[in-house]
């Protein structure tokens, strides 16, 4: 059977899988790694040295298989690992049509070395695609974008900080990312960072002694953008090298844009005068889309993808998916790379059937909250929620403990960070060590695995 290009069904697998692991882990492991071979149900993946492709072969083969399964419906009977180089992106587009080879030349021209536009979203950490000509404004957002505008007509002055608050998948990146285009076009200098970066840029220069070197970097722009900033909750030295950044930043009449999952006065374990500084400026949520708004971002990034879509398809898409817009274009990848596998058209029929377990599985993440998930453990283990969040060392709270961050990681896809800052603001180390330690148990057949099966139930049982 024919299949697409690699490439494509490669995205279709990047995009799936980008649901289900935090941030910082997607781009670390998947960014320089691709689809090198598949033939006989053998997929052969690219990768760019040894210590990723044990990483891989350790950590995510198992998921990859599945989301290879969902995205085009085939089965993989092995899936190997080789070191090769990523070759140079190729086109993403998707089209029943042939492409117009006068176009393709043209495209191909225009791609071999990078612009001088490109090269500065490169380095100022910003992606192409997050621009505001593709972003959809509807009433749950409305108040973001126009704060963001006055931000970048007045930077600085109006509105500094801009502090944008809101749930997952939301397009809280899409906006931060989206005024750093625009201030670039301006000849400003910009800096796009996830709270998860400049922590660690800020452990290796303390490590190797390149504190100035740091402050070079991040305290010599116009515009400062830090992503997920509740992620340095509970960082005492982060916290404290953020604030005179900030600072010196603010003196300087220099703009700077953070998002978050919560309000400021939400934020647990973040300093009290960071918090003061983040409502210095504006504060602006934003919401879950409505159906007409999550309509027109479907009809939008069908457009992007130059693979139209037909509007029973897409109403019935926004019907049932009203959480995110990740979500949306997680539903949206799948429908490409299965009727790209299959050589099919997308109509209803086919639509259903590849987003019946989709829909399964979101359905069942909305029921399970890290408050519901720690409720569920302390009441199987007959202990107080302040005993599983708290600071006590007790010989009888270790599993619970564990099993708590160990469901928190699987039932709803929550980061290493954020695990530990729902469990009384624990470092992500202690996380990662937890869900390995789980892992480990499971696979050993204990009675853990028991335990967690009944205390899964429990959360689902009850809605």
């Amino acid at each position: 059977m024919d299949h697409p290009p690699l490439e494509q069904i490669w995205q279709a697998i990047l995009s799936e899988a980008e649901l289900n692991m935090s941030k910082a882990n997607f781009t670390t492991w998947f960014k320089n790694s691709f689809i090198f071979d598949y033939q006989n149900d053998i997929l052969t993946i690219g990768v760019p040295n040894a210590f990723t492709q044990a990483w891989f072969e350790n950590k995510f083969s198992k998921d990859i298989t599945q989301i290879f399964c969902k995205v085009t419906g085939n089965k993989l009977k092995e899936i190997k690992y080789v070191i090769k180089t990523k070759p140079k992106e190729t086109q993403n587009t998707y089209n029943f049509l042939a492409p117009d080879p006068n176009e393709q030349k043209k495209d191909k021209i225009n791609k071999i070395t990078p612009t001088k536009d490109e090269s500065l979203c490169l380095a100022a950490g910003l992606n192409a695609k997050y621009t505001f000509e593709t972003f959809i404004v509807g009433k749950h957002n409305e108040l973001a974008h126009a704060a963001c505008w006055a931000a970048i007509r007045h930077p600085g002055e109006t509105y500094n900080p801009l502090f944008i608050y809101g749930g997952v998948g939301l397009g809280k990146t899409h906006l931060l990312q989206a005024i750093g285009h625009e201030m670039l076009r301006s000849n400003k200098k910009v800096l796009y960072v996830t709270s998860e970066k400049f922590t660690n840029d800020y452990v290796d220069a303390v490590y190797h002694g390149q504190g100035n070197t740091f402050k070079s970097v991040y305290r010599n722009v116009d515009l400062l953008l830090v992503d997920d900033i509740q992620f340095m909750a509970g960082k005492d030295g982060t916290q404290q090298e953020f604030f005179y950044t900030f600072d010196q930043l603010h003196r300087a009449n220099k703009q700077i844009v953070i998002t978050s999952d919560r309000s400021p006065r939400n934020m647990k374990a973040v300093e009290a005068r960071l918090i003061t500084r983040f409502e210095w400026g504006m504060v602006a949520d934003i919401g879950q889309p409505d159906l007409e708004t999550r309509i027109a971002i479907l009809n939008s990034k069908c457009q992007q993808k130059n693979f139209p879509l037909d509007p029973s398809v897409i109403q019935y898409i926004a019907t049932n998916i009203n959480n995110n817009i990740r979500e949306l274009e997680g539903a949206l990848n799948r429908i490409i790379g299965f009727c790209q596998f299959h050589n099919c058209q997308p109509d209803l029929s086919i639509t259903k059937q590849i987003l019946k377990d989709f829909f399964i599985a979101i359905q069942a993440n909305n029921l399970s909250t890290p408050q519901k998930i720690l409720e569920a453990v302390a009441n199987f283990y007959n202990l107080n929620l302040s005993e599983i969040t708290g600071s006590s060392r007790k010989k009888e709270l270790v599993i619970p403990r564990q099993i708590a961050m160990y469901l928190l990681r699987t039932k709803i896809n929550a980061s290493f960070p954020a695990i530990g800052q729902e469990l009384g603001g624990r470092d992500h180390t202690t996380a990662m060590h937890a869900c390995t330690k789980i892992e480990q148990e499971i696979r050993n057949g204990s009675k853990i695995r028991q335990d967690i099966e009944q205390i899964a139930q429990s959360i689902t049982s009850v809605y």
